[in-house]
């Protein structure tokens, strides 16, 4: 007897819905049912191929033959619609930022629980070779206590990257750089380091006066077993993104995973333990114009998948999503308040 395929609908079809749909698509267990977008003219590829078309994503909650449902949307849509998604009995993939705010992250995760549905948040880098690695290496107490875990950030959004978007850049809708770029290497810092004990930024808007947000910024954290943490990121590396790398300095080791986009074994000095042979990252994902993170969404659906069919374990949690969202939230009240914000 063939097995039951996964149903999936996308909400939200611009910069990565597309990444969704080819992954989705390359699964065997797994079919693309219904999209659904504002704007119209982003549909007429599914003419015709049996995928149902919707602008009205209310509507496509309807749907009796849908499984999950994936949302693609800007960040300050992210929670209403998976909590309608889940009020509607499907299960939810939501693309990071999982929210803007902790207040709606719980009202997520809550609703996940009451429902008796599954919440799943696209942390793709995660997968990253270098990024397994070094997390094996630290849970299984390797490298010692860790000292000092250091993020940078450097990338590039130019002013049309913010003109062309009717949402980017804005403060109620965008939420931040914080939010939007570099939610990855705030949920990466907090993978390898644990609780986050209290949170001090500085940040200023230096080369994009059409935005409301900042695009640069330096945010400084002590975690709960006295580890210190910083995260250097701007948009003004000049022309292209330059870097994205976290250093990690512990008891018997020094880790560099680096490259643009967490993707490179950079430097290692380790106690007794040289890493060889790592698998080769999936490329950057591609905008056009730029360059975004690591393009694992693969897994991200292997994942969602697996836990679906076979009671695999969630990869990444509302409630790992929602700790991602409390440290951003802190990391801006301490900007307003100038001040040093516990958690």
């Amino acid at each position: 007897m063939e097995k039951k395929k996964v149903r999936f609908g996308i909400i939200g079809y611009g910069a990565i819905g597309p990444r969704h749909k080819e992954k989705i698509e390359a699964i065997a267990e797994a079919e693309l049912v219904a999209v659904c977008d504002t704007e119209k003219q982003k549909l007429t590829s599914f003419n015709g191929n049996g995928v149902k078309v919707f602008q009205d994503y209310k509507e496509m909650l309807e749907l009796k033959e849908l499984d999950v449902v994936s949302i693609c949307t800007p960040n300050y849509l992210h929670a209403e619609m998976t909590t309608l998604a889940l009020k509607k009995g499907k299960h939810v993939l939501c693309e990071k930022p999982m929210a803007l705010t902790s207040r709606e992250c719980k009202l997520m995760v809550h609703t996940a629980l009451r429902e008796n549905k599954k919440l799943f948040i696209v942390k793709q880098n995660r997968y990253n070779p270098p990024v397994i690695v070094v997390k094996d290496l630290i849970e299984q107490k390797k490298i010692g206590k860790i000292f000092y875990i250091v993020a940078n950030c450097f990338w590039n959004r130019n002013n049309g990257y913010y003109k062309d978007s009717t949402w980017k850049g804005k403060k109620k809708k965008d939420g931040g750089a914080l939010f939007t770029q570099f939610s990855h290497f705030i949920d990466l810092i907090l993978f390898f380091g644990g609780n986050v004990e209290s949170v001090y930024t500085v940040a200023n808007n230096f080369n994009h006066p059409e935005i409301e947000i900042e695009d640069t910024g330096t945010v400084t954290l002590r975690f709960n077993d006295g580890v210190i943490g910083t995260v250097n990121y701007t948009n003004n590396a000049y022309k292209k993104n330059m870097e994205g790398s976290i250093t990690i300095f512990a008891e018997k080791g020094t880790i560099k995973i680096g490259g643009q986009y967490l993707n490179e074994l950079e430097y290692q000095m380790i106690e007794d333990i040289e890493i060889k042979d790592l698998e080769i990252s999936a490329k950057p994902n591609e905008y056009g114009t730029y360059q975004g993170t690591m393009s694992n969404h693969d897994k991200v659906y292997e994942n969602v998948v697996d836990s679906l069919t076979n009671g695999g374990k969630v990869a990444v949690s509302g409630i790992e999503g929602m700790w991602t969202t409390e440290v951003i939230e802190a990391a801006y009240k301490s900007l307003e308040r100038g001040e040093k914000v516990s958690m």
